[in-house]
């Protein structure tokens, strides 16, 4: 018998192969199969990403579904293929990778977890988890009686009727993040609900899998099972006493804004391996282990972004799916024969959803949320995931899940989880607030000079944060905290990292804010400087945050201003300045956001091209001396420009000059000809318009000695530029988007726009031809026949040599 024992056993795999020349085959080796399959389980989750993003399904679906391709459902049925690439021989080492790396994500996602917020959850918020674990979870051992009558004869009935349980009331706290984060719903009242109610349930989910795992020991004493739960609840209440301290004693010493310590990142790492040794040891599982650690980690501060920068990338991108490659070479469709199997699959799936959505919509009916919301809420509620397949794969591991229950177990997953986007989305549409678009003040420009003054104001980078707090301290004009509201808005791109969920906790109802008022001391870089910006200025700084995908958060931006009523929307040029004085992309996306938000904005828009406008530090009011020069062309964005510069000039360190461009006499038309100037009869209004708002000018000038009024004629765009020169040692110029007097327009028709999006003098202002050290805030004023139309054509038009010649 010991013969045939051995005989049975596969031969261990050598680490490495010589290489084909020496006649070795890569495949009949554990390192080079290893990373074939690694490649290919990558490639085929991330194709299916792909394809499955216009369906707005979460990226765990495209690895769970890809897994299940790869094993012995789909691929796997060619015995060549499977015996070639995932040979049961190799097995071990794909388990002990993908269990690794499911070992630092269970860290993460520890990590993401604050034990502080569990404890400021509110009533509505713990009835709504309670209830959502409890009806799934009783449902769940209902159907476990019916499915060990059947395909499940002869499995432990205690540690089965735990996992049934479990595998039903399970919410997947980091894909709800995701789902809820995809489709913007993290500020309304739904989204804070599930978050705080999902957080609750991951919590107790994994506290009662900790029971089923000890329940389904194979030791046959129930006094085995106890001394499993004992020993793991002395873990717990062991790491909670000596972690805590030592990881507060390493944030502390980790500064913003400089490197974490490498032996800190290590000492972390290694107690998460040494947790999953002790946890895997008691009996439990080593990533229990890894998630304490993880949940006992300071939330706040450099240290644990530090520890998710590190781990995330190669665990999330490399190692993580290999657990899903590994539970798809567990999952074999095929089992389920017959229509008795059948039957059982669309039982366990009514089930859940009916335990789960039910539920939750019943107590949140309750507790007197609307019955929309309430809905949105136990579809939510009934989302799976990761969690849901390792509770399946511990199951099969322990032998109380056999292989057809495993396989209608992980198709219950894929199909809640798939159901979720499309049934939130078809129930739950948040007000759009159209209603509340036809606010009074969209401009700048105003019959009320003296009434408050709305800016929202974007930034996507520590490297915009100096300019910005100087151009807002310039805006506030005589210094009444009344006569300005500001709210800043960062601009956070949703990726797939782990990173972007911890971004989640920190999402509030009031617009999102990015950091929370009762840990000061913890903020990060951006925080400190909007902070002291507050104490040095009168200004009152709303800080908010957008959590987006690149593709749809110009969305953010403009809905904020909606919500906020802000009458000028200020967003940073997708590109910065180097020191040789060449600029160079930020992130090239940014230009897409930003020619979207020109086309939908609801108000006014400015774009700032930095170059250092008052130094790379905030400066005081006290020592604000800056000159600002307005160039003048006539027309709806020009005016703006101006109604803004006058709001600034009321600043006691702002000088504003006006420099109004008109065509010379009649020997200067006839030079202006080349380059074809087209007055239009509808430009005459447009004309009156701005000879008031030079009167007002005029008028301003003789009571305020900081603003300077200048009306040049030129002849040509030579003489456009060498005027623009003479203010060239101003900190900011200031112009609008589209001129639309006669220079205006001669401009619009013949100046080459390497950026349409910041009109011809704009791309005057930052080509090499004109030096200056000054920054540019180009505008464009809200006018409601231009929301929704396209940018101008980006067309390149040629000017004439002699043109070229003077711009030289």
């Amino acid at each position: 018998m010991a013969t045939n024992s051995t005989t049975q056993c596969p031969s261990p795999m050598k680490a490495t192969s010589n290489g084909v020349f020496q006649g070795d085959s890569p495949l009949d080796y554990a390192l080079p199969l290893a990373i074939l399959q690694i490649c290919l389980v990558v490639v085929v989750t991330r194709i299916l990403a792909v394809l499955l993003k216009p369906l707005r399904q979460p990226r765990v679906i495209a690895e769970i579904v890809g897994g299940i391709i790869l094993g012995p459902s789909a691929l796997g049925r060619n015995e060549t293929y499977l015996k070639a690439l995932f040979p049961s021989k190799s097995l071990t080492v794909l388990d002990t990778l993908a269990n690794l790396g499911l070992l630092f994500f269970l860290f993460l996602v520890g990590l993401e977890l604050d034990p502080k917020s569990l404890r400021r959850t509110g009533k509505k918020a713990l009835g709504i988890a309670l209830a959502g674990i409890t009806l799934p979870f009783v449902l769940g051992i209902g159907t476990s009686f019916a499915l060990r009558a059947t395909i499940s004869e002869g499995v432990s009935k205690a540690p089965f009727l735990v996992f049934m349980g479990v595998a039903l009331s399970i919410t997947a706290f980091p894909v709800l993040a995701r789902i809820l984060a995809e489709l913007k719903l993290l500020t309304t009242d739904v989204g804070r609900m599930a978050m705080s109610a999902a957080a609750v349930n991951d919590v107790a989910a994994w506290i009662l899998l900790a029971l089923a795992i000890a329940l389904s020991g194979t030791g046959r004493s129930p006094i085995v099972s106890l001394w499993v739960l004992l020993c793991g609840s002395a873990f717990v209440v062991g790491c909670f006493l000596v972690l805590p301290p030592i990881f507060n004693w390493m944030a502390q010493r980790c500064n913003e804004g400089e490197p974490v310590d490498e032996l800190y990142i290590c000492a972390t790492l290694a107690a998460v391996l040494a947790a999953g040794f002790v946890t895997d040891t008691i009996g439990i599982h080593a990533l229990f282990g890894a998630f304490v650690v993880g949940v006992l980690v300071p939330k706040e501060g450099p240290f644990a972004g530090a520890l998710v920068e590190k781990v995330e990338d190669l665990v999330s991108g490399l190692l993580l799916p290999l657990y899903f490659a590994s539970s798809g070479l567990k999952t074999n469709v095929a089992t389920i024969k017959g229509l008795q199997s059948w039957g059982l699959l669309v039982l366990v799936i009514c089930t859940a959803c009916f335990g789960k959505i039910i539920g939750t919509i019943v107590v949140s009916l309750l507790c007197r949320v609307p019955l929309q919301e309430a809905l949105a809420l136990g579809f939510l509620m009934n989302t799976k995931g990761l969690v849901e397949l390792i509770v399946l794969n511990i199951g099969k591991d322990r032998k109380v899940l056999n292989d057809e229950t495993f396989a209608i177990m992980v198709l219950m997953a894929i199909f809640t989880t798939f159901i979720t986007t499309p049934l939130v989305m078809a129930v739950y549409k948040p007000a759009k607030r159209k209603e509340k678009t036809e606010y009074k003040h969209k401009t700048v420009e105003r019959k009320d000079p003296n009434s408050q003054l709305r800016l929202l104001v974007c930034f996507h980078s520590i490297r915009n944060i100096p300019s910005m707090l100087n151009l807002i301290e310039a805006s506030r004009g005589t210094g009444k905290r009344e006569s300005l509201c500001l709210y800043a808005l960062h601009l956070m791109e949703l990726t797939e990292r782990s990173s972007a969920i911890l971004m989640v906790h920190k999402a509030r109802k009031n617009g999102l804010p990015f950091w929370n008022k009762t840990h000061g001391s913890d903020a990060n870089q951006i925080v400190v400087a909007f902070e002291a910006f507050e104490q040095l200025s009168r200004v009152s700084i709303r800080p908010m945050t957008a959590i987006s995908a690149m593709s749809n958060i110009h969305e953010d931006i403009y809905e904020s201003a909606i919500r906020k009523r802000a009458a000028m929307i200020i967003i940073p040029f997708h590109r910065h300045q180097r020191v040789d004085g060449t600029f160079e992309n930020t992130r090239s996306e940014f230009r897409w956001v930003n020619q979207r938000v020109l086309e939908h904005a609801p108000c006014s828009v400015g774009i700032l091209v930095d170059r250092g406008l008052g130094g790379s530090t905030h400066v005081a009011a006290s020592n604000v001396s800056s000159v600002f020069t307005v160039l003048f062309f006539g027309g709806l964005d020009d005016r703006e420009a101006l109604a803004y510069g006058l709001r600034m000039a009321e600043h006691p360190g702002i000088s504003l000059n006006v420099v109004y461009f008109v065509a010379g006499r009649s020997e200067t038309k006839e030079e202006m000809a080349s380059i074809e100037i087209n007055v239009e009869p509808s430009r005459t209004k447009e004309g009156s318009e701005d000879g008031k708002l030079m009167e007002e000018v005029k008028v301003k000038m003789s009571s305020n000695s900081s603003i300077k009024y200048e009306e040049r004629g030129v002849k040509n765009v030579g003489e456009i530029v060498e005027v623009v020169r003479e203010y060239s040692k101003c900190n900011l110029y200031m112009v609008g988007k589209m001129g639309e007097g006669e220079v205006g327009v001669a401009l619009n028709n013949n100046v080459k726009c390497e950026f349409p999006e910041l009109g011809p003098i704009c791309n005057l202002l930052i080509s090499p031809e004109l030096p200056t050290s000054a920054s540019v805030l180009v505008v464009q004023q809200y006018h409601v026949h231009r929301v929704g139309n396209p940018l101008p054509s980006s067309k390149n038009v040629v000017l004439p040599e002699e043109e070229l010649e003077n711009i030289s």
